[in-house]
């Protein structure tokens, strides 16, 4: 489809996005050309363009009720985290509230003795006792003389009053008011307030979302029209009402011309602005999505009086409004980090990124289940021949210092803090002193083999490269390898050290990865800038270490390019399963300049030990959205009862005092009452305290969290925080 400029930067420098993989992936180009022109355009009214080969179908009439039913469904505001979509808030909590099954059966007892006390006054068992004040307040002329009608009205209208009064004296006794409010009255007032989705449809058109109202009062009414009839005619889905808002917002931010949008609407309906991919949805759906919120929902807030009462039993969801300020999930595996969190914020962000508004790149072992391969426009599978894309090593960079910051950081950031200076930063200069000469000489950084043998110290590669320094003028990079050599030999040498980690690569399993000669296709995260869906798999079985430094990698490159990029507009996300010794103090610093870059990071732990134990609190600071999952342990649980904090909370403490009686019958009656019952005549005294008290203890987080739940809390990036809740995530 022709984008019609609406995902190219602001910049004039761009790498469009290529077309996803089919049988052998294309190419991944390192420089700029144009999105392949659509077919020709239809003329306005004329059915939608086919389908690309492999991508989804188009939605059919069957998806019409369905969408039509989600596009009106009501969602108001709610606190981060909350699902929005059919969600109706909760009306404030009254202490002194009484249990629905008591009030009911109060009511009830207490109209059956209403009805008593009436029965046995109407038919005169209390003789003149009931009679006695009709008697009083009328004459004797109604009683025994012709007036005896009189009488008879005056005895049927003091009926209904003491009927009354029998009715208020047993109504505030059985709290019929209460009944009345909390359930009688919502059915009348639903039945008489709400009308028929015809008859609200029918009376006002333009507030009728299906007519995009906001379209019209802007003056594109013939783009409503159209959009309008491909929505009731079947042919829209949810993202693609969700690609042409973000489409509609690029004209009301002034990055596109109304007459630009209304012309490719009338060409193209509901499939306008399509992603370059030409697919339209994902291949299979695992999770509830609302895309008009950008919401994905995780489960339901349990019932637990541990939980505030304004969140139980509602939906907890996830978006990027809280995805912006990162999130750490902690969890022993089987807890449900991947297949029941993992999983569905992968989902959502491959969802919004067909929308044209989110670049997604998710890490994980091969096998992880974080998608199928047709759900992405990129799978890296490094280690595996059927891989249809390389991973850059150095980030997509021309700059010898940043290639090698991003390097340094991913071979030996793990183990700076026991390097000389207690940081990478001699790592970074002595990779600095070797990659900016081998660029200056051949027009590229080293491949692994090359890389190797420089750090190594080979006089065959450092005569090589002099040679060719000399070649071709560059004598300021020849000094910095002279320099180099000559540390290369000193005590202390990092660069033996750096050769060492680089051999973790330079494997035959690796052979024909992170080859920079340009024979293969490289993958560079310079690309977030464009609606990408990633995902890369890390050769877990055998090459343990060597994942975890390509993760390091693929999280340094990451908050270098989001925070680097010319054009936010997009949010862009890391989901890195299972981070086990991937935080460094650069990746920490890195995560917590996201936020600012409109990006996050989602990470996943085994436990807070894979973590170097100076920077656990750190981490749990830096992220705004923290999980604990079912089963963690008590050292862990620690560390989030920390960061949790404490509330003020009501206790009251009762207490039992036995009653000695003086009485000699007064005695008789308590032993009678202790033999019935075996229990000594007590009273009690109920003690009512403020105090302060974690929110969460460590103990209940390690042992009171229930199999398939986990405990959440969720930030926005407007700062609005929201409390941990127990959240069940398999409802």
């Amino acid at each position: 489809m022709d984008t019609e400029g609406t995902f190219d930067p602001r910049s004039t420098r761009h790498n469009p996005l290529p077309p996803p993989p089919p049988q052998s992936p294309p190419s991944f180009p390192t420089a700029p050309r144009p999105v392949p022109p659509t077919a020709p355009p239809a003329a306005p009214g004329a059915p939608v363009p086919a389908q690309a080969p492999g991508a989804p179908p188009a939605p059919g009439p069957a998806a019409r009720p369905s969408f039509v039913a989600w596009l009106r469904a009501p969602r108001s505001e709610a606190a981060p985290g909350v699902w929005t979509y059919e969600h109706k808030p909760k009306a404030p909590e009254e202490p002194d509230r009484i249990p629905g099954r008591r009030l009911l059966s109060g009511a009830l007892i207490s109209a059956l003795c209403g009805w008593l006390v009436w029965s046995l006054i109407y038919y005169e068992y209390f003789g003149s006792f009931y009679l006695w004040p009709l008697y009083l307040l009328t004459p004797e002329s109604w009683v025994e003389g012709a007036d005896k009608m009189a009488f008879v009205w005056a005895w049927r209208i003091y009926q209904v009053i003491f009927a009354g009064v029998l009715a208020v004296i047993f109504g505030r006794v059985g709290h019929w008011s209460e009944v009345w409010r909390r359930y009688v009255a919502p059915l009348f007032r639903r039945a008489w307030d709400e009308p028929t989705p015809e008859a609200a449809v029918a009376g006002r058109p333009e507030g009728d979302p299906l007519e995009w109202p906001h379209l019209r009062a802007a003056g594109a009414h013939s783009a409503a029209d159209r959009l309008a009839a491909d929505a009731r005619a079947g042919a829209m889905n949810d993202v693609d009402h969700a690609r042409i808002e973000r489409a509609w917002q690029s004209v009301r931010a002034g990055r596109n011309s109304l007459a630009s949008f209304t012309d490719t609407v009338l060409r193209h309906g509901a499939a306008s602005y399509g992603h370059p991919s030409g697919a339209r949805d994902l291949p299979a759906r695992t999770a509830r999505h609302d895309l008009l919120a950008r919401q994905v929902r995780l489960g339901t807030a349990s019932d637990d009086p541990r939980n505030p009462y304004q969140h139980r039993g509602v939906g907890l969801a996830l978006e990027p409004d809280v995805l912006a300020t990162s999130l750490l999930a902690v969890g022993p595996p089987g807890s449900g980090k991947t297949g029941r969190m993992v999983r569905p914020v992968v989902e959502s962000l491959c969802l919004q990124a067909l929308a044209g508004q989110v670049a997604v790149v998710a890490v994980g072992a091969a096998g992880a289940g974080l998608g199928a391969d047709e759900a992405f426009d990129v799978v890296v599978k490094i280690g595996r021949p059927d891989s249809g894309y390389d991973f850059d090593l150095y980030g997509g960079t021309t700059d010898p210092d940043e290639a090698a910051g991003i390097l340094a950081e991913a071979l030996i950031g793990d183990m700076a803090a026991s390097l000389p200076g207690g940081d990478s930063r001699r790592a970074a200069t002595a990779l600095a002193q070797l990659l900016g000469p081998y660029r200056a000489a051949h027009g590229r950084f080293p491949s692994v083999p090359d890389l190797r043998e420089l750090l190594d110290g080979s006089k065959t590669a450092v005569n090589a490269l002099r040679e060719a320094l000399d070649e071709a003028g560059e004598r300021a990079q020849a000094r910095e390898l002279e320099a180099r050599v000559r540390q290369s030999g000193a005590p202390g040498d990092v660069g033996t050290l750096l050769a060492d980690r680089i051999a973790l690569l330079d494997r035959p399993a690796f052979a024909d990865f992170f080859d920079t000669t340009g024979d293969r296709r490289p993958f560079s995260l310079r690309a977030l800038e464009h609606p990408l869906r990633v995902r890369i798999d890390l050769p877990e079985r055998g090459h343990a270490e060597a994942s975890r430094m390509l993760a390091r990698l693929v999280l340094a490159q990451f908050t270098e390019c989001a925070v680097g990029r010319a054009d936010r507009s997009l949010f862009a996300c890391l989901v890195l399963d299972d981070a086990s010794h991937t935080i460094t103090p650069e990746a920490l610093r890195g995560i917590q300049r996201l936020r600012s870059a409109h990006a996050g990071a989602v990470l996943t732990l085994r436990t807070l030990d894979d973590v170097p134990e100076a920077l656990r609190s750190a981490l749990l600071g830096a992220v705004g959205c923290r999980m604990a999952c079912a089963g963690v342990t008590t050292w862990d649980g620690a560390r989030f009862a920390e960061v949790w904090g404490t509330e003020w909370v009501e206790t009251r403490d009762v207490t039992d005092r036995q009653i000695i009686a003086e009485e000699p019958l007064t005695k008789v009656l308590h032993f009678i009452r202790k033999v019935v019952t075996g229990k000594a005549v007590t009273t009690q005294s109920v003690t009512v305290r403020t105090v302060e008290r974690e929110r969460w203890s460590a103990s209940e987080l390690a042992h009171a969290v229930p199999a398939g739940h986990a405990v959440l809390s969720v930030t926005s990036v407007r700062g609005e925080g929201g409390p941990p809740v127990l959240v069940d995530l398999r409802g």
